[in-house]
């Protein structure tokens, strides 16, 4: 037996180690009601494979899970997506992706432990199920910005339009993104970056 080939496959791949000069990590979590493309963003940006746990829907969610608008979803997340992307040579985003049915979110609570920040995902088709999770959001004091996940059929409402209809004061960020481009879902992530430092820095400080 190859005991040295046998070792390395127990470890991590080389692609999946964290960069040597990764000095900082920061916890992200993506949310958003059910079907709103948050395990897309997280695949799409994630530089490493990422943990899914999707599974395939059953009819033990007929009546439980709202599906108006996403009839044709046939997988969901039922626990967290989680995947990882260097914005620099020191830092380090850890990205959890929580499930959009209320009957998961009782997972909520240690995806958030330690996290910094959030981005709630939207659908302009279905902004009604964005409600609760910005409300959770709030509860909670996590700082969070909207990114607005462009589906072909879906509505363009200009931002003070959808600003409104979510009852988000002019101080959160919405941006708009598509969650299948890795550059496009980069940008929401850095947009949230920006936006924690912003809150970190007090008002009129150099």
């Amino acid at each position: 037996m190859d005991f040295r080939s046998s070792e390395q496959a127990l470890g991590p791949r080389s692609e999946d180690a964290l960069p040597a000069t990764a000095t900082a990590a920061v916890k992200v979590v993506i949310v958003g009601g059910f079907g709103v493309g948050k395990t897309t963003l997280v695949g799409s940006v994630s530089e490493i494979r990422p943990l899914t746990t999707e599974e395939t829907m059953t009819q033990a969610g007929i009546g439980v899970d709202d599906t108006l608008g996403v009839e044709r979803k046939a997988t969901t997340t039922v626990a967290m997506d989680f995947g990882r992307i260097s914005v620099n040579d020191e830092l380090v985003l850890y990205l959890f992706g929580t499930p959009g049915q209320q009957r998961f979110w009782f997972l909520w609570r240690g995806l958030f432990e330690g996290a910094l920040g959030a981005v709630v995902l939207v659908d302009t088709r279905r902004l009604e199920v964005s409600f609760d999770v910005i409300g959770r959001l709030e509860e909670r004091g996590v700082p969070f910005i909207v990114a607005v996940n462009t589906f072909p059929d879906a509505p363009v409402y200009p931002v003070e339009e959808i600003r409104g209809a979510l009852d988000l004061p002019e101080s959160v960020p919405i941006v708009d993104c598509d969650a299948r481009l890795r550059d496009s879902s980069r940008d929401v992530l850095m947009t949230l970056m920006r936006y924690l430092q912003s809150l970190a820095v007090p008002a009129g400080a150099s």
